[in-house]
């Protein structure tokens, strides 16, 4: 058989580079003939190589060119020639006319050697082919730029068709076997894809008065995607609730329920929560790859300074490290890498949280259930009896908690948690409003962490400008100094937004003697604040105006984060 044939080729050219052993190219056959998936699916699943070096090993072998489709603006005449479905099911995308031949495409393909894709696009289009190497998942992205709304509205479209004829039909409700039948099923499928394609950290399906609108949030601002009519949001939440675990019948209370979906072999948690509206349910959906939450320190966008104190915390035998700032700041990232970092073979980590977001080998979590009387006291209780070395509370939410957590560090144990409050010192005297004690509080709390999440300027576009007078003065410039800023612009690698990506802010509050004289004295925010910044403390506002002055961000992101009006900028 030809499949058969190219799947051997392919084996052999790995061997041949190296990358792979006989041994494993037999596990890889046996699993791709049992899945139906292609042999290089089969070996970057099983972790024998990637498609990175799958693809240079093709080019090598081959002869053939590579190439990154990031960025890339394909012509409408190329965008015309085939239909995304069938681009889709083949992995290519035609890029241009090659060396300027009408009849001769220039074809980024995943697998140059997939004699039926080209087969099936000369059949088409009656037009050869000339390929070139590219990865998977870029292809994949780039066919979600060009066609994914074409794609959803195919299915909408589709879906429309058929409740409409089984209305015709019949009266009743749909059941759920109808409801996996549908189109909906592969309009549901594809809205999560495509948002985990474009790094949406959420996708918003709302109902308004005549329509459904879809929104992913990427890199913290909302940007609005799709538009469908307003009949197909009960089979849109339907779905939602059948793959979320939830009740399909309660159409009147909230919900909450979680989603594993696999997209482009990454695997994703998805926790999904449905709120009655005025014109239906709405749903949010939060993304989460497992493998992100728990990054190298590195990662996280301290400076050396920073990183010095981060290390410096995590040192402490005993004591509370606090994580604080608003909800989607990245603390679960810091607090998940902190434990990592903790994690050793001589240490006992037990965690309780709601819901656990990401699976740690070596360290006991814990899920908490208020339905079963198992609360983030209750469950602090029984853990304390379980010899911890390290105890990791998901949040603080309550005096009770609180109080737990202070006697579990002063009798011994590191305790890190989060808490939703705008800055380090901030943290400290809403901990003293829940009760706990000044005193306790100097004694207990080792370090303060309050981050925030900026978005990055495209390397690829970025603008530099003369900073206006206010500006250098909101940076605590004066206004004859010379600086360069740099404002978003939009091109094709960051589709025209003018970010990529976000990087962390962060205040570091290290609790030093003079700190903890200031915390016994039930000192006020300001106070706690000024004797930390005489420690050297850079606050939020003195972090991310560094980074705006180093053209990592622009100066209205900046503001964004920066609560602390008037600190100045430490030179």
């Amino acid at each position: 058989m030809p499949i058969r044939k190219e799947k051997k080729r392919l084996g052999d050219m790995l061997i041949d580079e190296g990358l792979i052993t006989e041994e494993q190219l037999v596990k890889a056959l046996k699993t791709a003939k049992e899945s139906g998936k292609r042999i290089g699916e089969s070996l970057v699943e099983g972790g024998y190589t990637t498609d990175g070096d799958i693809m240079m090993a093709l080019s090598r072998q081959l002869g053939i060119d590579t190439t990154s489709l990031v960025g890339v603006q394909i012509p409408d005449e190329m965008l015309s020639l085939a239909n995304g479905s069938m681009l889709r099911k083949h992995r290519m995308v035609p890029l241009e006319f090659y060396n300027g031949n009408m009849n001769v495409v220039l074809m980024a393909m995943a697998d140059p050697m997939d004699m039926v894709a080209i087969d099936d696009f000369h059949i088409v289009t009656n037009l050869e082919v000339e390929p070139i190497l590219a990865l998977p998942t870029e292809i994949m992205v780039t066919l979600d730029r060009y066609f994914g709304d074409s794609d959803t509205m195919q299915a909408a479209e589709k879906y429309a068709e058929e409740r409409k004829k089984a209305e015709a039909a019949s009266r009743g409700e749909a059941n759920e076997e109808d409801l996996s039948k549908s189109p909906i099923v592969q309009l549901v499928k594809t809205m999560i894809e495509q948002g985990a394609r474009q790094h949406a950290s959420d996708i918003h399906v709302e109902a308004l008065e005549r329509v459904v609108r879809v929104r992913y949030r990427i890199d913290g601002a909302l940007y609005e995607k799709f538009s469908y009519d307003i009949h197909l949001l009960p089979a849109i939440i339907a779905r939602l609730k059948i793959i979320g675990g939830m009740d399909i019948s309660e159409k009147r209370k909230p919900q909450d329920g979680r989603i594993t979906m696999i997209v482009d072999r990454t695997e994703y948690d998805i926790r999904a929560s449905i709120l009655p509206t005025v014109y239906g349910e709405k749903c949010v959906m939060r993304l989460a790859q497992k493998k992100m939450l728990t990054r190298n320190k590195s990662e996280l966008g301290f400076t050396p300074y920073e990183m010095q104190q981060f290390d410096n915390i995590l040192k402490n035998p005993n004591g509370i490290i606090l994580v604080t700032g608003p909800t989607g700041s990245g603390k679960s990232t810091t607090l998940y890498t902190a434990l990592s970092e903790l994690n050793k073979e001589d240490v006992n980590i037990i965690t309780v949280e709601d819901p656990v977001e990401a699976n740690i080998d070596g360290i006991n979590q814990v899920q908490t259930n208020d339905k079963a009387g198992l609360s983030f006291a209750s469950a602090l209780r029984s853990i304390l009896r379980q010899d911890p070395d390290i105890i990791m509370i998901g949040e603080i939410r309550d005096g009770e908690t609180a109080g737990i957590a202070v006697q579990a560090s002063i009798t011994g144990h590191l305790v890190v948690s989060t808490l939703h409050t705008n800055s380090s010192a901030g943290t400290l005297t809403r901990l003293m409003d829940m009760g706990i004690e000044s005193y306790l509080l100097a004694d207990s709390v080792v370090g303060v962490i309050a981050q925030r999440l900026v978005r990055r300027l495209c390397e690829k576009c970025k603008e530099e400008y003369d900073a206006t007078p206010q500006e250098k003065k909101l940076l605590g410039l004066p206004p004859e100094q010379a600086l360069k800023l740099y404002r978003p612009c939009g091109c094709g690698h960051c589709n025209q937004t003018g970010y990529k990506g976000r990087i962390g802010v962060y205040e570091i509050m290290t609790i030093t003697p003079k700190v903890r004289q200031a915390i016994t004295r039930s000192g006020s925010t300001e106070d706690i604040k000024n004797a930390a910044l005489s420690e050297g403390m850079h606050t939020l506002r003195m972090s991310s105006s560094a980074m705006a002055i180093r053209g990592v961000t622009s100066f209205s992101e900046m503001l964004k984060v920066s609560f602390d009006n008037d600190a100045p900028l430490d030179l």
